[in-house]
């Protein structure tokens, strides 16, 4: 075998030619504590707040950076830490925490990170977006003005809901504020609205059940949830909710509209609160961080309605915060009531006596929704608010009178009427057309002589019966215009002709 050196030549010119050099500068520290999810490391003079780190672990585990001492960094490891032992070493990646975007989320379960906890393969995204990012300013936004219909007639009427709100849903376990969110989800379905639930420190047998009914109801096809669940830990707890607002903004400044439930951030409190303490945060109120009011300030203030120039898309943001025996002036509360521009209050007692939704009118508010809300519903809210707040009144009164006058017991009549003409069953939302016609009829004493037992079976009648003789007005109202004189007697004389063609509706 001859060796020819000009042959040898040209492939040394060749591989010098195609050489290229990468470095890679990391900044290299090394464990000296590991417990709880939280880690303590000496050496990474140069990491930032909120930097990932690396822990060379042989699983690629990451952290993240919270807590920048004088001899050490106090990071939050991200998913399992039964293979970082002290001594390991670390290093930094010159990134901050991040999740993929885009319309391949779209129907999928996922974790915080962006990965796919639902058996169904992997995604395939091309983007990702920071967790953290500052909220749009003032000259960014557009005064709340379009309507979110949550198909909750409650709702709808006395506390409005607009694109770009932040409604507070309050109340003690198990008085259906999950219901609320999951019906707002549902109604959703014929409208422009991408949903997202983030679902936080809750059972997965419960995130799967409302995946399943989601599912059911074709609302997956619009819905992503991202879930941290109960044994997650607590740092991923701590991001499911900005993960879950990064994926909403990249919708919004597309143009498009996004509805979020959080839910709920009391367990975002409480996780953040667990990793504080581990760290050796200084505690304050109720062992909270002091910067607990930052948190949820400015999760919550990056949901906004943009302006036309922008796009004018719109993050809508339900969060959910659960009550000690209706204590709505505890630490977390508070705080999230004063962030809000609303609150939907939930009250137990209302929901044990079979006022479904629970909705206590009186504390419950909406400051900027009134804005928003359509033309025809508000024309019949402001007498049903009225009345209901008279009736709230004489009931209390009349428990303590033995004889009362015709005019106190027809009010208490109206009263219960439009208290049961509230009432709505899960899962059963009501378009804008509908939750105006049963209203119009209470409104105008047209249900006064219905039995009060029989009222859910007769709405539902009353509905079938106006979808096959008064499809022009139904169409009308839900376009959200108003009806003038003529078409509100045309309504007023079908439900008069409806009722005298129904049989054991009525009293007596």
């Amino acid at each position: 075998m001859s060796i020819r050196p000009d042959e040898i030549s040209s492939l040394i010119k060749n591989k010098i030619e195609k050489y290229e050099s990468t470095l890679e500068v990391s900044d290299i520290g090394t464990v000296i504590e590991v417990g709880d999810g939280i880690a303590r490391i000496y050496g990474l003079r140069k990491a930032m707040a909120s930097e990932l780190i690396e822990f060379d672990d042989g699983h690629g585990t990451v952290g993240m950076v919270l807590n920048l001492e004088e001899d050490n960094v106090g990071a939050v490891i991200l998913g399992e830490y039964k293979y970082i032992k002290e001594g390991m070493t670390v290093k930094t990646t010159g990134k901050i925490a991040s999740v993929p975007v885009g319309d391949s989320l779209i129907g999928r379960v996922i974790n915080p990170i962006g990965q796919a906890i639902d058996g169904k393969g992997p995604m395939h995204c091309e983007n990702s977006r920071p967790i953290e990012r500052i909220a749009p300013g003032i000259v960014k936004r557009k005064s709340v003005h379009q309507a979110m219909q949550t198909g909750i007639t409650a709702i709808d009427t006395l506390t409005p809901i607009g694109r770009g709100q932040r409604e507070l849903i309050i109340g003690d376990r198990q008085t259906g504020k999950t219901a609320i969110a999951i019906d707002t989800i549902l109604n959703q379905k014929k409208t422009d609205v991408i949903c997202i639930y983030v679902a936080i420190g809750q059972k997965t047998s419960s995130v799967a059940q409302i995946t399943k009914t989601l599912e059911e109801y074709g609302a997956l096809d619009y819905t992503i949830i991202v879930a941290a669940a109960a044994n997650e830990t607590a740092p991923l707890q701590f991001l499911a909710p900005f993960a879950g607002t990064s994926i909403a903004e990249e919708f919004m400044e597309q143009g498009k509209h996004v509805l979020i439930i959080y839910d709920d951030l009391t367990r975002h409190a409480w996780a953040y609160r667990a990793m504080s303490l581990l760290l050796k945060r200084p505690p304050g109120r109720e062992a909270y961080p002091g910067d607990v009011f930052y948190l949820h300030s400015r999760l919550l203030e990056r949901s906004a309605k943009l302006s036309d120039e922008l796009g004018g898309g719109s993050i809508t943001s339900l969060p959910i915060i659960e009550t000690q025996a209706g204590d709505v002036s505890a630490y977390i509360p508070t705080n999230v009531i004063s962030i809000t521009d609303g609150q939907i209050f939930l009250d137990s007692d209302l929901f044990n006596a079979g006022i479904r939704p629970a909705i206590n009118a009186g504390i419950s508010v909406s400051r900027v929704g009134g804005a928003a809300q359509t033309a025809a519903i508000k024309s019949v809210a402001g007498k049903l608010r009225l009345d209901l707040a008279q009736f709230r009144e004489l009931e209390a009164f009349a428990q303590f009178a033995s004889d009362l006058d015709k005019a106190t017991q027809d009010q208490l009549k109206r009263g219960e009427k439009l208290r049961e003409v509230l009432k709505q069953p899960q899962y059963k939302p009501l378009s804008v057309a509908q939750q105006y016609i049963i209203l119009f009829a209470g409104n105008n004493g047209l249900l006064d002589d219905i039995n009060i037992c029989k009222m859910y079976e007769f709405k539902e009648n009353l509905f079938s019966y106006m979808t096959s003789n008064l499809v022009e007005i139904e169409l009308k109202l839900n376009r959200g215009d108003k009806l003038d004189s003529e078409e509100k007697k045309t309504l007023h004389s079908e439900i008069e002709k409806f009722k005298e063609s129904i049989i054991g509706f009525k009293n007596g």
